[in-house]
């Protein structure tokens, strides 16, 4: 099992850099950071998890800026989007800040994705919820395409650019893995056509052990070995019961949370989450 972490980089929040620092020295093995450009202000959408939207959707950094910081002072821990909205971002310039990130880190980059939740936010980035899962599915291979290519060029109904040259490449091949985060049956059906991995979240997974046969028969069927999906559940439960139960499902990573607060709160959870560490 591979443990990992998430927490939302805030100005009101430990620094990228001093966490990243004291992750790695525990033992860590990577580092999840989320996203949201904005909140607006006058919002219809429900917030999935129920009542209020926490104060921290607001305050995040841009987590490709957060992840360098980590990535100047460590040397082994990965550092990940978890996740980031590729479906309201520009695909040829995303392309570029994954590709610096895992190049100036020496590989250490992982693009953790989703297609959001929130209406509003990506309205105002000119996104149409209904169309959001193409967008996100084109604009991924967009950015494979200038991962791998040295002359890149992509086609789609949403996205197309004739051929481009866009540096660095980056170091991992043929480009760092890319995982969805997402529930049910067409959920799966995304990771499989066009994902590196499976990023469900602990409080909505459901019937997990289910929902991983179902991942593994639908690789099989699209003529793609199962082994080379990663799962990885996302606020996985600190508890050493659950996380032994995850290995024998084989889950390969526990992304455990800890909280948007100052340094003097969060080193100590850090420092229990650690003992999990086998």
């Amino acid at each position: 099992m591979k443990y990992a972490l998430t927490i939302f980089p805030t100005d009101e929040a430990i620094r990228p850099d001093e966490l990243a620092r004291a992750a790695e020295d525990r033992g860590f093995e990577s580092l999840f950071f989320p996203e949201h450009t904005h909140i607006p202000c006058a919002r219809k959408t429900p917030y999935p998890a129920g009542g209020e939207l926490p104060r921290e959707y607001t305050r995040t950094h841009d987590p490709f800026v957060a992840l360098t910081m980590a990535a100047a002072v460590t040397k082994k821990i990965k550092l990940a989007t978890g996740i980031c909205l590729v479906i309201e971002r520009d695909p040829i310039t995303t392309a570029k800040e994954v590709a610096s990130l895992d190049y100036l880190s020496g590989g250490r980059a992982m693009l953790g994705i989703g297609a959001g939740w929130n209406v509003e936010e990506m309205g105002n980035h000119g996104t149409d919820f209904k169309s959001r899962w193409q967008l996100l599915r084109e604009r991924v291979e967009a950015m494979k395409a200038i991962w791998q290519h040295e002359r890149a060029e992509y086609h789609g109904k949403l996205v197309g650019f004739d051929p481009i040259w866009s540096f660095p490449k980056p170091v991992q091949k043929p480009h760092p893995p890319v995982l969805l985060g997402g529930h049910g049956r067409k959920a799966l059906e995304r990771v499989v056509r066009y994902c590196d991995g499976w990023m469900p979240i602990s409080l909505r997974a459901g019937d997990l052990k289910k929902e991983i046969a179902e991942l593994r028969e639908t690789a099989k069927k699209a003529g793609r070995d199962p082994k080379s999906i990663s799962i990885s559940v996302f606020w996985a439960p600190a508890d050493r019961a659950k996380i032994d139960e995850y290995e024998e499902m084989g889950i390969e990573r526990a992304i455990l949370a800890l909280p948007p607060a100052p340094r003097d709160k969060v080193l100590p959870i850090l420092d229990s989450h650690a003992k999990l560490i086998r």
